[in-house]
């Protein structure tokens, strides 16, 4: 895609799409879990296997900051067409009403499916442990936690906006900001944005080092380590939003992107621990330091390399692309304790575990889509949760508007 080819007016297809790759990649990640070799997850599954974790590792290496960093861009885009009160709106609409509503609901059922897993293990509440005593340094966000991080991002992208708006009156600082991303989307993109999350890696307490970034589900304060690494791709997000023509220098840089993903995040695995994962903190402070650099290079590298793939391969208009696009932002709040009960269903069968997570993943899908199609595409909530509602039968209009 050339930069005369990335009109604002358009829809960014390729990003839209890869923004829905990483939510689906969501229910292939959480469907992995019961497949570790080492016990790490509510379903033990019989099958194990260095693969399934490996497979894990792979994806959560690069899917939320590519998430994050697509998100950035989206609301900048946002901000600009709809002002500040139009963007709040929005946000509070599609972003905060959704968790307010979905997240009393979502923790009941996997509530639900841990005491059916449990049952079927022939557990009683004796064998229960103690009830957590929650307060709000640890609430269970569970896999909705990108909302609540991504309303802390809104509003650092609203505060930090004004007050820059205000100190740069001339222009100088944005345009050094159009010169440091031009700088940031070659070959040194990478090792300079992998850096800070490699720092705040480093210092991260407890630091398992297989499962990178420490996924900040539990408390409405995150975790350090995730506010750099996810803010870091938010921001520079926000900063492409500026420079879209910039995006075909990322696809240009793919190939050694790509490259540098696969060798540098082999690197970090290896020091993780291997695929069979070490559930145990670093505490050798060199082979830390080795690992967060490691980490902090090749998530930016896959980071990269994804978005310059999607606009390679997925820039024209899709009808399928466009409905998974839709459907994933519904597919991913529900498909948490989808996943766990199918893991539960199929635990103890005499199949290989890459059969069962097919079956556990596609069953979720199926179940999920359609209960979007039934429930969601063509009712008010399709217009709460993806701006617009599809009426049952409709003529096919050209697919213009863009992305937010």
């Amino acid at each position: 895609m050339t930069a005369s080819e990335i009109d604002r007016s358009e829809r960014l297809h390729g990003l839209d799409a890869l923004r829905a790759a990483a939510l689906l990649l969501g229910v292939v990640l959480h469907a992995t879990l019961s497949f570790f070799p080492t016990p790490i997850w509510i379903v033990a599954d019989d099958q194990r296997s260095v693969w399934a974790s490996g497979l894990f590792f792979a994806i959560h290496l690069f899917r939320m900051e590519t998430f994050f960093l697509i998100a950035g861009l989206f609301a900048h885009s946002l901000l600009n067409r709809r002002g500040v009160v139009g963007f709040v709106i929005d946000r509070l609409t599609r972003i905060a009403a959704p968790l307010a509503v979905f997240w009393g609901v979502i923790l009941a059922a996997i509530v639900a499916v841990v005491i059916w897993n449990a049952s079927l293990q022939g557990l009683t509440a004796a064998d229960a442990p103690p009830t957590p005593k929650y307060d709000w340094t640890d609430v269970p966000l569970t896999h909705l936690w990108f909302l609540w991080v991504l309303l802390i991002f809104y509003a650092a992208l609203l505060i930090l906006r004004a007050a820059f708006g205000a100190l740069d009156r001339k222009g100088d600082g944005a345009r050094a900001l159009d010169r440091l991303t031009a700088g940031l989307t070659g070959p040194w993109g990478p090792l300079v944005l992998g850096a800070p999350v490699a720092v705040a890696l480093w210092l991260e307490p407890n630091w398992i080092a297989f499962f990178g970034v420490p996924t900040p589900d539990h408390g409405l304060i995150s975790n350090a380590a995730a506010l750099v690494g996810f803010g870091t791709a938010f921001g520079f997000g926000v900063l492409l939003d500026r420079r879209r023509d910039l995006l075909g220098r990322i696809q240009a840089w793919t190939p050694a992107c790509l490259g540098l993903a696969l060798v540098v995040g082999a690197m970090a695995l290896m020091l993780a621990g291997g695929p069979d994962p070490r559930l145990t903190p670093l505490t050798d402070p060199s082979i830390k330091e080795a690992a967060a650099a490691a980490f902090g290079v090749a998530t930016f590298a896959s980071v990269f390399a994804a978005v310059g793939l999607a606009i390679r391969f997925a820039s024209g208009r899709s009808a399928v692309r466009r409905y998974l696009s839709d459907a994933s932002y519904w597919v991913y709040i529900v498909h948490l304790p989808l996943v766990m009960a199918g893991q539960v269903l199929v635990q103890d069968w005499a199949l290989p575990w890459a059969v069962k997570l097919i079956l556990i993943v596609s069953g979720v899908l199926a179940v999920s889509i359609a209960s979007y199609e039934l429930l969601i595409r063509h009712s008010f909530m399709g217009r709460w949760l993806n701006g617009r509602r599809v009426p049952w039968r409709t003529a096919r209009r050209p697919d213009f508007v863009p992305a937010e």
